[in-house]
């Protein structure tokens, strides 16, 4: 499957909920679903039945799924190596999703949304542990370093973060030095750490009947 190229605002109007997939955007008054509260399509007014339990469990995998920029193979792959590891599955895959380095260089500020955060690393721009790591499917680990490329750093996008990162609050489970823009994973996430709201048993069930 292709990775969707289509305009990223349909996906948060098909769900009903934002996604935060354009980051600070999505909290202006420019959101598309701000302006257009109701699903994609021209008879979307129209539009009114009941949603199965299937259905629920699809949406809610959606949500997960679009919100990470993960395609339904790599998704599947995830869900697989969370129902082999010991403990709650869901929670273990919303743990997996977390520790994918695209997702670090969001939550540490380095970029706007997921998706830039992508661009970013498949650019060669982030190194972990000194090394240059250009896969954002790629999983960090407990005491990992994440910083920029030494060339990296003379380009106007990463003056503009340094700037707008003195006043970014990271999450609990990493730590920045907002003075050399270097970010350390402190431990593994819990699901406490996370601050999505996903129903995350809904997914299980819902690849359990697959």
């Amino acid at each position: 499957m292709a990775r969707y190229t289509g305009p990223v605002c349909r996906k948060c109007r098909f769900l009903g909920e934002k996604l935060m997939l354009k980051g600070e955007k999505c909290s202006t008054p420019k959101c598309s679903l701000e302006r257009k509260n109701r699903p994609p399509g021209e008879h979307s007014k129209a539009r009114r039945y009941r949603i199965s339990e299937h259905g629920i469990q699809l949406k809610e995998k959606q949500k997960v799924r679009f919100s990470y920029g993960v395609l339904e193979r790599q998704f599947r792959k995830f869900f697989a190596e969370a129902a082999r590891t010991p403990g709650a599955t869901g929670d273990t895959l919303l743990i997996l999703l977390e520790r994918r380095l695209d997702n670090v260089v969001y939550r540490l500020g380095f970029a706007d949304s997921r998706a830039q955060a992508r661009q970013i690393v498949r650019h060669g721009h982030i190194l972990v542990n000194d090394h240059k790591v250009d896969i954002p499917s790629y999983l960090v680990k407990s005491g990992d370093i994440v910083k920029w490329r030494e060339s990296s750093t003379k380009t106007e996008y990463y003056k503009r973060v340094a700037e707008e990162i003195k006043q970014r609050i990271v999450s609990k489970w990493l730590s920045l030095d907002k003075e050399k823009m270097t970010g350390i994973v402190s431990t593994l996430p819990g699901k406490d750490d996370i601050d999505a709201k996903f129903n995350m048993q809904a997914i299980v069930e819902y690849y359990s009947k697959g």
